[in-house]
């Protein structure tokens, strides 16, 4: 395992970690390791972006799509 050490980290940053980790029931050292870790493991493709691609990529697709026989239901807004 390597190790990491962060420098001049602001006081009001280190108290949101605190307070975040103690949300989690977790050390502000484990809170910082699972922010990391979420923040590496993102797809480097969209499923949906990489989806539109080979769709595109075949000729894309034809639906057939019903016309909306339902009207809009209308909005109560306070």
């Amino acid at each position: 395992m390597s190790s990491l050490t962060i420098r001049q980290l602001d006081e009001r940053t280190h108290g949101r970690l605190r307070v975040r980790a103690a949300r989690h029931g977790r050390s502000v050292e484990a809170e910082v390791r699972a922010i990391l870790d979420a923040a590496v493991n993102v797809p480097d493709r969209n499923i949906l972006m990489a989806l539109h691609e080979s769709m595109s990529a075949a000729g894309g697709v034809d639906l057939d799509l019903a016309p909306r026989a339902d009207q809009p239901r209308p909005v109560d807004l306070p």
